[in-house]
C-alpha cells in the first residue's frame, strides 16, 4: 500500500467512497450523495488553500482518503484544522485509516498549524477509539446537532496538538 497525494484523475474513486459513507453511515451528516461537480469544487478548494488530499492505494485500487481544511473561516482559527478520513467498506479495520491520518500530521505542522480537530458521531465508538489511539482527546460533545436516518445525532469533538506548543504561535 502507498499513500500519495490525490489528483483530479482520482476524484471519481474518492467520490464513490465518500458517497458510500453518506449512504450507509452517520460518519457524514449529509442525506444526499455529492455530485462529481460538487466534489471537484471541494478538491479544488483544498488545493487552492494548500491543504492535502491524500489517498491510500494498493494494486491500483483506492482504499480511502484523508484531508484537512479550515476549522472555521475567521482569522483567529487560522492555526486549527479539521480533518476527515474515509475508507471503502472492505478497507476498514486494517490500519489504513491510521496511516492516512498520521500522514496528515507532518503536512499540518509544515503549514504552521497548531491543532487538529476531528468531529465524530457519538455513537461511533470505534472511530472515537481510533482517534484516541492517534493521540486525540475528547474535548466536547454537542447533543442532537445532527439528524439522519430518522434520529437525532450527537457530535463528539476530539483534538490533537500538532506542534507540541502550549503557548501562542511563534509568528503572529
Amino acid at each position: 500500500m502507498i499513500i500519495r497525494d490525490a489528483t483530479l484523475e482520482d476524484l471519481a474513486a474518492i467520490l464513490d467512497i465518500y458517497n458510500e459513507v453518506i449512504a450507509t453511515t452517520t460518519a457524514i451528516y449529509n442525506d444526499d450523495p455529492l455530485s462529481a461537480g460538487e466534489f471537484a469544487v471541494w478538491f479544488q478548494d483544498r488545493a487552492a488553500a494548500g491543504y492535502p488530499v491524500l489517498l491510500a492505494e494498493e494494486g491500483g485500487k483506492i482504499l480511502g482518503f484523508s484531508s484537512f481544511g479550515d476549522f472555521r473561516v475567521k482569522p483567529g482559527y487560522r492555526f486549527t484544522v479539521e480533518h476527515s478520513v474515509h475508507l471503502s467498506a472492505d478497507a476498514r479495520g486494517k490500519g489504513i485509516g491510521t496511516a492516512l491520518v498520521q500522514a496528515l500530521f507532518p503536512r499540518a505542522k509544515a503549514l504552521g498549524k497548531h491543532t487538529m480537530v476531528g468531529a465524530v458521531d457519538a455513537a461511533n465508538e470505534g472511530s472515537i477509539r481510533f482517534h484516541e489511539k492517534l493521540g486525540f482527546q475528547q474535548v466536547g460533545m454537542l447533543p442532537q446537532v445532527g439528524f439522519k436516518f430518522g434520529r437525532w445525532l450527537d457530535l463528539v469533538f476530539l483534538q490533537r496538538f500538532i506542534d507540541g506548543a502550549s503557548e501562542g504561535p511563534a509568528t503572529p
